[in-house]
């Protein structure tokens, strides 16, 4: 489970736009902070991902990546260009695919290699969709499947990309937003794939276009629930709103240290089910994870890296 905020510029105290988010893995899944350096590659080069190779352009950025020790891709980083991408696993009514495929972390990392703007990471990673599809087991020690959605942002410009398989709607940000483990699109979209709403028309879902919500139509009920991201997200809502566009890069941190309570009743261990920001594992099937990494970045053009 993860949760990732993002502040436009216009919203921060300093005119600058910030991005953060927590990575929840399991609590003995090592998390690395690694810098990799701009790279030219030879001609007809492949890269290996976390399960599937696909084909190296010549040229990758430099990127500051947080990611599981075992995998590949990434949890969340920033670029050379001040790109910042963070992913969320998503619980959705289309099939896992459980062997091949990339992974959402493969994906946010191919796309801070070649990207230089949040656009392009859009028409990247929904390029690779279509062509790989996401999938393969993205657990430590317990087997997790699971779908992605992505905050993607730079200085200038943010974008919400929410998948099902290999449909996705995508919107962009224009005030204050945070996702979680939910989707959180509904009718209203920026760019979105040709076949999204024929799709959950053709399985019912919905029964015409004018009915189609793509978080409605497209969400697991069980897994969405018991994530608990409706709540985490709409306490990251609560708190970006409450500074009234007075944000500043230490009120992101404190807000990823979110618990939801009073931080003097605060124990890590109450609940079999207590869900927060700042993530803790607990005893049980559903606190599986906590939180193991966060990133804040300071989205200026002047030194990103």
């Amino acid at each position: 489970m993860c949760d990732t905020l993002y502040v436009p510029a216009h919203a921060a105290t300093d005119g600058v736009a910030i991005f953060a988010k927590n990575s929840d893995r399991e609590p003995n899944e090592a998390q690395f902070i690694e810098i990799i350096p701009a790279r030219d590659h030879p001609p007809g080069a492949s890269v290996k991902c976390t399960y599937i190779e696909v084909p190296q352009v010549r040229h990758t950025y430099a990127v500051i990546l947080s990611r599981p020790f075992w995998m590949w891709g990434a949890e969340m980083g920033v670029n050379e260009h001040g790109l910042a991408i963070g992913n969320e696993a998503v619980f959705t009514r289309m099939p896992y695919q459980k062997k091949g495929g990339l992974t959402g972390m493969d994906l946010l990392r191919l796309a801070l290699e070649r990207c230089q703007t949040a656009t392009q990471a859009v028409e990247l990673i929904t390029e690779f969709l279509a062509t790989y599809g996401q999938g393969g087991n993205c657990g430590y020690k317990h087997k997790f499947y699971y779908h992605n959605s992505f905050l993607i942002a730079t200085a200038k410009e943010a974008w919400i990309l929410e998948t099902a398989g290999r449909e996705w709607a995508a919107r962009k940000i224009q005030n204050v937003e945070a996702i979680s483990n939910v989707l959180s699109i509904g009718k209203e979209w920026d760019r979105a794939s040709l076949t999204l709403v024929n799709t959950a028309i053709a399985k019912g879902w919905c029964k015409k276009e004018d009915d189609f919500h793509f978080a409605r139509c497209y969400s697991e009920k069980l897994y969405s629930h018991f994530s608990f991201g409706e709540f985490r997200r709409e306490c990251s809502l609560r708190n970006l709103a409450n500074k009234n566009a007075q944000l500043h890069v230490k009120d992101l941190m404190h807000f990823l240290r979110d618990h939801g309570t009073d931080e003097e009743n605060f124990h890590p261990a109450h609940g079999l089910s207590k869900s927060s920001v700042c993530m803790h594992a607990s005893f049980g099937p559903i606190r599986r994870s906590q939180t193991t990494a966060s990133l804040v970045v300071y989205l200026t053009t002047e030194k990103p890296l």
